[in-house]
């Protein structure tokens, strides 16, 4: 499909360090792309889905580790970034991301009557820089302060526009599988 490049933030050193350690360890090499979500973006990351055959259920299986939430507000979901999943608030309450899966968003654009209802519904306030970014470029402001942002797509976001659209089945897997070739780190 093509090249995504991406830069990674110094502001997230864990996350920034680990992503680098795993690529040159060839962790990422001929990982799916897991989960589509239109509107949202697209992940990967996850162990079990090197050998994966279609009928798998996949996405559990990361490294056997887990990294401590560092939520740099600067940093928010706008189209282009990279983040970390995790388990939800009830099975994790301190928020420590996935130590291997990341995610790719896509978004969509939001307009300032759903903003103001998310601010509502998540207690998290908008500033206007947020605001004008999700009304003109989009994302995924829904998960803004809780979950890890580390990098962000510096080109290539054409292939994730296009990944972000494919057809999927259960889990949000796409029907015809799409997975990461390698993950070269340049300096």
């Amino acid at each position: 499909m093509g090249n995504i490049s991406i830069r990674l933030f110094n502001e997230t050193p864990a996350y920034r360090d680990n992503f680098i350690k795993l690529a040159r360890e060839g962790y990422f090499d001929s990982l799916l792309v897991h989960r589509v979500i239109r509107g949202f973006g697209i992940q990967s990351g996850a162990a079990d889905t090197r050998y994966a055959t279609k009928d798998d259920i996949v996405g559990w299986k990361g490294p056997g580790y887990t990294i401590p939430a560092h939520i740099v507000l600067k940093y928010f979901h706008k189209r282009g970034m990279i983040g970390s999943p995790r388990k939800p608030d009830t099975k994790n309450s301190k928020r420590r991301s996935d130590g291997s899966q990341f995610y790719i968003v896509s978004g969509r654009l939001y307009n300032d009557a759903e903003l103001d209802d998310l601010e509502e519904d998540n207690d998290y306030k908008f500033s206007e820089e947020q605001r004008r970014i999700y009304k003109t470029i989009g994302g995924a402001p829904h998960i803004d302060g809780t979950y890890t942002v580390f990098g962000e797509v510096t080109s290539g976001m054409a292939i994730v526009d296009h990944i972000s659209n494919v057809d999927v089945v259960r889990e949000f897997r796409p029907v015809e599988d799409i997975r990461v070739k390698r993950i070269t780190i340049i300096e």
